[in-house]
């Protein structure tokens, strides 16, 4: 596999610290609105702004798994980011590139708060018709919508080169 043109890369790594940034700002200022305010923020009338720890992965799995849990969950993700990070250099076009980026600044976002407070900060409550969806946080969906564009790209974009007649 050769490696990816560098405007592949730049664009992978740009949007990784753009969702980084994003992310522990928005952590950051959850922890400040929450440490002696509200224990909920009704922002609409299926959202909330809510101050909940994660020591899981999405959706609160694998939460009871001990006190090693949060470093064990670290050792994965951190593996799993190299692994992204050299397809990332891999890259062959743009949008493996933004799905890369996606799920490498999410997941590294996710990484910090795991080794600063032993768990995730998750604090976008969202219910509708009933249905009340877990806490997440802006890595999560960062991490989600890269995975949804890689799932569409495996689906409907072909990997294959077309061939020249010579």
């Amino acid at each position: 596999m050769s490696s990816a043109p560098l405007s592949l890369k730049r664009l992978g790594w740009a949007l990784a610290a753009i969702v980084f940034v994003a992310d522990q700002i928005s952590k950051f200022l959850i922890l400040d609105l929450f440490s002696s305010g509200p224990q909920a923020v009704q922002v609409w009338s299926f959202f909330n702004l809510v101050m909940a720890w994660n020591p899981g992965v999405s959706f609160g799995m694998f939460g009871a798994i001990g006190a090693w849990g949060p470093w064990i969950l670290v050792a994965i993700t951190a593996i799993i980011s190299v692994v992204l990070a050299v397809w990332l250099g891999r890259a062959e076009n743009r949008l493996t590139a933004v799905s890369l980026g996606l799920i490498l600044g999410g997941a590294v976002g996710n990484i910090i708060d795991r080794v600063r407070f032993g768990a995730v900060v998750d604090f976008l409550d969202v219910h509708v018709m009933g249905y009340h969806w877990p806490a997440f946080n802006v890595a999560d969906s960062a991490i989600t919508v890269g995975a949804v564009f890689l799932i569409l790209e495996s689906l409907f974009y072909s990997s294959e080169k077309p061939k020249t007649d010579t």
